[in-house]
Parts: C-alpha cells; sequence; structure tokens
C-alpha cells in the first residue's frame, strides 16, 4: 500500500503554488508530477489546486473535488488531469448479486462520473481540456 508522500520538484520555478508542500497520494500520481517537472514541454503545473464543486448523486449533496493536476504546455493549452486506475473509468461488473466489493466500486463509479462532469464543464467554460490518465498513459501497463 502506498503511502502519502512528499514530491520535491527539480524545477521548483514551474510550480505554480507551494512548491515545499506538493502531496502525491500515490505512486502514479509521483510518476505524473516526477514528468510534470522534467519535461521540458510542460511550462507551469500543480497539484491538488484546483477545485471543482460538484453534486454527487450518491448523497445528492454537494462536495468539492480537487483535481490531481493542472499543467499548461509550451503551446498555451492548458489540461486539468485525473490520475486513477484504469478499472475505476468503466463500470463494474455484476457479479450476478450485490456483493459488497460491488456496491463500493458502483458508489465509487457513480462519484467519480460526477466529478468528471463537472471537471469537463469547468474545463469547458475555459477552453481547457480535462484528462483521466491511468497505468496505460504513465506506460505501467501494456
Amino acid at each position: 500500500m502506498f503511502h502519502k508522500s512528499k514530491f520535491t520538484p527539480i524545477f521548483p520555478e514551474k510550480y505554480v503554488g507551494d512548491h515545499t508542500n506538493i502531496i502525491c497520494r500515490s505512486s502514479w500520481e509521483r510518476t505524473f508530477a516526477n514528468w510534470c517537472d522534467k519535461n521540458p514541454s510542460i511550462v507551469k503545473w500543480n497539484s491538488e489546486e484546483t477545485i471543482i464543486p460538484y453534486r454527487c448523486p450518491t448523497d445528492g449533496r454537494v462536495h468539492r473535488y480537487f483535481v490531481d493536476f493542472k499543467i499548461t504546455t509550451a503551446d498555451g493549452k492548458t489540461y486539468l488531469v485525473e490520475v486513477k486506475p484504469h478499472k475505476q473509468t468503466e463500470p463494474p461488473v455484476y457479479p450476478g448479486r450485490n456483493t459488497q466489493k460491488y456496491l463500493l466500486e458502483s458508489m465509487t463509479y457513480i462519484k467519480n462520473q460526477a466529478k468528471w462532469s463537472a471537471a469537463r464543464e469547468y474545463c469547458k467554460d475555459r477552453r481547457w481540456e480535462f484528462k483521466i490518465i491511468t497505468e496505460y498513459e504513465l506506460g505501467l501497463k501494456s
């Protein structure tokens, strides 16, 4: 199990925010942060600085979605990026009965869809793009 850790950038001038307090909540987030820091095409980036309100269908309440990353490229494009396991980007497979695991996976999927829908709208209003990065895009699986 990966525990959250601090990330120290090599190029702190690219980080928008407090570069001494970058928290990675998974090894995959750490991999992406490292890529952002070292990639010369990324001119600015930050982690969990963009907060988007969304209504969660599971409880009907408004929550705050802290998007994993915001990056700006050398060509001026801005992206909000969420790092998630591929499994969480697809609806869970019904096992034939409502197991605890299936119910939890279903709730997670529904909540993520609400967050990502709000993020897409947020980006659309700003002419940005929303991207979901999984283990496949990170090169951890093929």
